[in-house]
């Protein structure tokens, strides 16, 4: 018989790992299924939202009238966006709740005046420019 060897010892499960980097348990456990639905809800939403203020800016550059169905479109692609790229909830939830009372808002008053063409306008705008410039974090490397 061969006598027993000892076992290296197993790093503690509060200690960090040494290499400073998180365990895999501890990195976000995302199915493929997962990935796959927000990929999706985030280019509808963008797309509506690209309908939606490509009727804005029209009816603002040409001065013409338009009814609350763009700004209906815009808003729900707004809130399908929002459900699907923003990580911090409370964050994500304010947005989908003003997008959504804004759509209700817009429905109810019946009609879309100058101004609220401009605050969309500029709105988005202002919003393509933040996230234009915010730097993505780094993705972590696949697990098998």
């Amino acid at each position: 018989m061969e006598p027993e060897r000892e076992r290296p010892s197993q790093p503690s499960s509060e200690s960090p790992p040494p290499s400073g980097r998180p365990r895999p348990q501890d990195e976000d456990t995302e199915t493929s299924e997962d990935r796959q639905m927000k990929v999706g809800m985030r280019m509808v939403g963008s797309a509506m939202v690209f309908i939606g203020f490509l009727n804005v800016f029209l009816s603002a550059s040409t001065g013409s009238e338009m009814s609350v169905f763009p700004m209906i479109v815009y808003f729900t692609g707004m809130a399908l966006w929002a459900q699907s790229s923003i990580e911090i909830l409370g964050v994500r939830y304010a947005v989908i709740a003003l997008s959504i009372i804004c759509a209700l808002a817009f429905f109810h008053y019946g009609e879309v005046l100058f101004w609220h063409k401009y605050i969309i306008y500029w709105g988005t705008i202002a919003l393509v420019v933040f996230f234009m410039f915010k730097t993505p974090k780094p993705s972590p490397p696949p697990s098998r």
